[in-house]
């Protein structure tokens, strides 16, 4: 890529670059050999010194992700955003359209009940972790104006740039996730198409996302959001973004000599959850089945593949109660209570991985990505 997904500057700065790892949508068959060529596709972050915008440099991927089961995390997350909207007085007129995302679930059936029907050009338009998934950033974030009716209200969900860069999550980059936002970015992205930020909420899923309410013309923002701004200023800065490139090679160092500290013990450990973000921290860290035994996953479309560029094979969540595994890492920290609660007998074996601390347990009834979880381990 030569020029910015949003403004088309050239002034683009490599920020994160992971080398050639395995697509992250594509699990292939557990009998397929691990091939060459499932490491052949550049990872990349780019910084728009223009506009700072945060990319994927290139994607020569083509998508073809088994769709996973939606974490009960995520239908919270969207009763909660939806509550907080209504309660800001924010849901106006009668007409709705939603922008989906590749991630599942849809936010539309908790407004059953409160006289929205459908529309191309709606007065209230939700995206919720989609927008990321558009390769032209700018003309995505048009056809989201474009949508929003005149004195209707844009509702974008995002997973921060904040959040990755000050948490460490370098693996929150990966093929089809085209841009990752800061407020003074998304804020950009919107006088670009002609709307104005009003406000925001912050959530704790994925350890940071944002929802912000944008509006047609130019209205000035409210506190909230004009300090969530000020606060992100810096993460439209090459060197602060860059200083996820140092925490990628700690954390897989980390990763695998945990793995073979497990081994050399006689631990059986598997992993729950194979994720997209999974795939590139696995494959780096040069993980195979003698040291993970299988990740389990609730989506039936991904039961019988494997992990990408491993032999590690994906099973389902009953086989591995069956194979009573000493350690559970989980690769995403936000189905900790779903997977407790889920899992009885399984209490006590599970862990979440952290960039600083490693593979580490948490109490399931603690946020992992709450300092207290942290500081009690």
């Amino acid at each position: 890529m030569s020029t910015c997904r949003n403004c088309r500057e050239t002034a683009l700065e490599r920020v994160l670059d992971l080398g050639s790892v395995p697509a992250a949508d594509h699990f292939p068959p557990v009998d397929q050999p691990v091939g060459a060529a499932e490491a052949a596709h550049p990872l990349a972050m780019v910084l728009c010194r223009v506009c700072g915008l945060a990319q994927l440099a290139s994607d020569d991927t083509v998508a073809d992700e088994p769709r996973g089961v939606e974490p009960e995390v995520l239908r919270e997350q969207a009763r909660v955003a939806v509550s907080d909207v209504v309660a800001a007085g924010l849901l106006r007129g009668s007409t709705v359209r939603e922008f989906g995302s590749p991630h599942g679930g849809s936010w539309l059936p908790l407004l059953d009940g409160r006289g929205f029907t459908e529309a191309e050009v709606a007065d209230v338009v939700f995206d919720s972790l989609g927008i990321m998934h558009e390769p032209d950033q700018a003309a995505a974030f048009r056809r989201r104006a474009a949508a929003t009716a005149p004195g209707g209200i844009l509702l974008i969900h995002f997973h921060s740039l904040d959040t990755i860069v000050r948490q460490g999550q370098w693996n929150a980059l990966r093929h089809g996730h085209f841009a990752y936002y800061s407020m003074p970015a998304l804020h950009g992205l919107l006088r670009s198409a002609g709307m104005s930020p009003v406000t925001a909420r912050e959530y704790d899923l994925y350890g940071g996302t944002v929802l912000v309410a944008a509006v047609h013309g130019d209205t000035v923002p409210d506190d909230r959001l004009s300090l969530i701004e000020k606060r992100e200023e810096p993460m439209t800065d090459p060197a602060v973004v860059g200083r996820l490139q140092t925490a990628v090679d700690r954390h897989v160092a980390g990763l695998r000599a945990w793995f073979v500290s497990e081994a050399e013990a006689g631990r059986r450990v598997y992993a729950y959850g194979a994720a997209s973000r999974a795939v590139a921290l696995m494959y780096l860290a040069g993980l195979d089945r003698s040291l993970v035994a299988a990740v389990a996953d609730a989506s039936p479309a991904k039961l019988g593949r494997r992990m990408p560029g491993t032999d590690i094979p994906i099973i389902s969540p009953a086989e591995m109660v069956r194979k009573d595994p000493d350690r559970i890492l989980l690769t995403v920290p936000d189905l900790l209570t779903e997977v407790s609660r889920q899992y009885p007998t399984l209490t006590g074996r599970w862990l979440v991985d952290d960039v600083e601390l490693g593979p580490h347990s948490v109490p399931d009834h603690v946020d992992p990505h709450s300092s207290k979880a942290h500081a009690d381990d």
